[in-house]
């Protein structure tokens, strides 16, 4: 679909998302995307089915991740676009990001079932067998004890990381992450770098050195993206000679989001595809 919308952020349920990877490509097809990127968190497990879907459809399809790594106090995600998913490093450090995710939301289930009616089996209910299981699904079951009436007033309230019930989980430097995706023939991409100030460390320095390693682009264009951030970031991109992207962030019923809120230019994608060389998009 020739200058149909690009947006590359969507995430079915092998992360968050409440749709399965091939309920995700009909729901692109539906809003009239021309290109969907599929970046689960932490996870490849969704392309394949994702792919499959795809057919015939003449969307196009970039396979992707949206990887999870930490800078200090701050979790900053980091999407993947276009790596070899067999890249043994890849592999490693994601089934270790995905295990401390569980383990981690194990203990956040402990400390609130002292003050809610929650338990390990009703968060386990929210999610599908190959999910990266994490704080989404708590929030999804909290919201059907009742507790909470829908995700993002859990995110707000019990699930904030001021509530006391909140832990960090293992994941590796925004610097680690670069060097791995290139390394695995991908391109890296900041997600939604200037979230109400979460990701204020990640100065002009740090995004330099970022830079060297081989970053792509920013998400600037998001919906979570503070107006501030994104004139500060744009400046930076400016000089660095970073790409601007844009995308949706889409979750299903599990956030407001919409596909094609925020879109990609097509030449950034041209490029990004150039770039990339660890795997190809997938034209339907």
């Amino acid at each position: 679909m020739p200058g149909s919308p690009i947006d590359l952020h969507a995430h079915s349920s092998v992360s968050d998302g409440t749709e399965t990877p091939s309920q995700l490509i009909r729901a692109a097809v539906a809003a009239g995307l021309g290109t969907i990127a599929i970046t689960d968190h932490d996870s490849t497990a969704g392309w394949h089915e994702a792919l499959a879907a795809a057919e015939g459809t003449g969307l196009t399809v970039i396979p992707g991740m949206e990887l999870s790594t930490n800078y200090g106090p701050a979790s900053v995600h980091m999407l993947a676009y276009l790596f070899d998913p067999l890249d043994g490093a890849i592999i490693a450090e994601t089934a270790r990001i995905r295990d401390g995710r569980l383990h981690r939301a194990e203990r956040i289930v402990e400390r609130i079932a002292v003050d809610y009616d929650l338990t390990w089996d009703d968060v386990l209910a929210e999610a599908t067998d190959e999910s990266t299981l994490g704080r989404p699904h708590i929030a999804d079951a909290l919201v059907r004890k009742g507790h909470v009436p829908n995700r993002s007033a859990a995110f707000e309230s019990i699930l904030h990381w001021r509530s006391g019930y909140y832990e960090k989980y293992y994941a590796p430097s925004p610097l680690e992450g670069v060097r791995m995706i290139v390394a695995a023939g991908g391109v890296p991409v900041l997600a939604h770098p200037a979230t109400h100030g979460r990701y204020r460390p990640m100065t002009d320095e740090v995004i330099g050195e970022l830079v060297d390693e081989g970053l792509f682009g920013l998400e600037l264009d998001h919906r979570d993206n503070t107006e501030e951030g994104k004139r500060s970031l744009r400046t930076l991109a400016a000089k660095y000679g970073l790409e601007i992207t844009g995308a949706s962030d889409y979750h299903g019923a599990g956030k407001p989001n919409r596909l094609g809120e925020n879109t990609t230019r097509p030449e950034v994608l041209e490029k990004l595809i150039a770039r990339a060389t660890g795997t190809r998009p997938y034209f339907g």
